[in-house]
């Protein structure tokens, strides 16, 4: 069998993992399951930027804030329709994505890292700033009515379950084909070796401008997802501990590996539930766990895996 092909099989694999899981799970785990799911869809946008293109960002809270409050501001304050918002919030982050991509590209290393913190900051104060209309660290609930779409209840636990399966699914099955594709080979060359790549005709500034709009507007749509199927918009989702979440999910679950994020989203968020359970010290309890999974699997859980069993894992 081809590594496509078991490729193919792997991610189709966990989608009907994912979807039986609804079924047997009671109604407590479904819920974290769907939250997981959403979170994963941000962790894969994150990805796709620091795993594959080599870029390490610092402000990615500002991309998946732009697509939950474009969003949530649309559909609370304009009344527009859901598919219409979240396409709006999709777009919104995708064009912020543009705009820091045009200006953080003018430096590389630590200072590009350094100057996406300072635009994601830059993002969270402007939020605060304009707490008229984005209620500020308060943040607004999205009313039930308007969370439907062609009639289906989207708060109910079959309706969150099953839209959070279709998103995560369509950002699964896209981005696994798309850094399988020149574009992605591309961006993987420039991680690797930059200058060569430069060498051989490629415009990397170009490609990376690329990979940011596309990490941008997947993390955009995590935060409108985020929106959509949990009813809250808030300025929390902006600050730095936000763009850190994404990247510790990308480390733990293994960068560039497309089903890294996903694994890295669900053993931290069970990690952190199931040791809360026992203590109040649970972040000692995850600290630690953190630590020796980077000292003795530095290239995540999954990127242990494409090490010793499955060298074609994408």
């Amino acid at each position: 069998m081809t590594a496509s092909r078991k490729s193919m099989g792997l991610h189709l694999g966990v989608l009907v993992v994912l979807a039986a899981l609804f079924f047997i799970l009671p109604p407590y785990h479904t819920g974290n399951m769907a939250r997981i799911m959403v979170l994963a869809i941000y962790a894969m946008g994150y990805n796709f930027l620091f795993g594959y293109t080599g870029l390490l960002s610092l402000g990615h809270a500002l991309f998946f804030a732009a697509g939950m409050y474009g969003f949530g501001m649309t559909v609370t304050q304009l009344g527009l329709p859901v598919p219409v918002a979240f396409a709006f919030g999709i777009l919104a982050a995708a064009v912020v994505s543009l705009v820091i991509g045009l200006l953080a590209l003018r430096t590389s290393g630590v200072a590009f890292m350094i100057v996406t913190l300072m635009f994601a900051q830059a993002g969270y104060l402007t939020i605060l700033y304009f707490g008229e209309y984005t209620r500020g660290d308060e943040g607004f609930v999205i009313k039930q009515a308007q969370r439907t779409v062609a009639g289906i209840d989207l708060t109910s636990e079959a309706g969150r379950y099953g839209a959070a399966f279709i998103l995560f699914a369509i950002c699964f099955l896209l981005l696994a084909r798309l850094v399988q594709s020149p574009f992605g080979r591309t961006l993987i060359a420039i991680r690797e070796n930059e200058e060569r790549t430069r060498m051989l005709g490629y415009d990397a500034t170009r490609l990376k401008l690329q990979a940011i709009v596309v990490s941008g507007a997947v993390s955009g749509m995590g935060g409108a997802t985020y929106a959509l199927l949990f009813g809250y918009v808030g300025a929390t989702f902006a600050t730095v501990q936000y763009s850190i979440f994404p990247l510790l999910w990308v480390l733990l679950g293994g960068a560039g590996t497309t089903v890294g994020p996903l694994i890295g989203v669900l053993f931290m968020f069970y990690l952190i539930d199931i040791s809360s359970s026992y203590t109040d010290a649970y972040m000692l309890i995850a600290g630690v766990v953190l630590v020796l999974l980077t000292m003795f699997a530095p290239q995540g859980l999954a990127g242990e895996l494409r090490k010793r069993v499955m060298p074609w894992l994408p």
